[in-house]
């Protein structure tokens, strides 16, 4: 199946994306960092630093995470033993699921 030219997306997204870039240069500007300093400290370009502060839709969520991070943004309002108490919270209610519904972790066929 190929590649669709363009994606639609909701508006509500587009504007969570559109928000949190806004906050993310906020932050950035406040701090007094350049997007070449996060960009640097992100590991990514300069480029995707404007892009994710322009609330681009098609930026990697990992990367939007990294450089919230970076640059002081809190994703979610806990501090990082509550985030982390909830993290494993979540990972015990999966656990009660039935296998089949579960990601299995991915093996690696290498008996050649």
């Amino acid at each position: 199946m190929s590649k669709p030219a363009t994606r639609s997306y909701s508006r509500y997204g587009r504007e969570a994306a559109e928000l949190l870039g806004h906050l993310i240069h906020s932050a950035r500007v406040g701090r007094e960092m350049t997007s070449a300093e996060v960009a640097e400290r992100a590991g990514i370009s300069r480029g995707l630093v404007h892009r994710i502060e322009n609330g681009d839709m098609g930026c990697s969520i990992g990367a939007c995470f990294e450089v919230a991070a970076i640059v002081g943004v809190r994703l979610f309002e806990a501090d990082p033993a509550t985030l982390s108490r909830h993290l494993g919270m979540a990972r015990d209610k999966l656990l009660l699921l039935p296998q089949s519904v579960r990601q299995s972790p991915k093996t690696v066929k290498d008996d050649f």
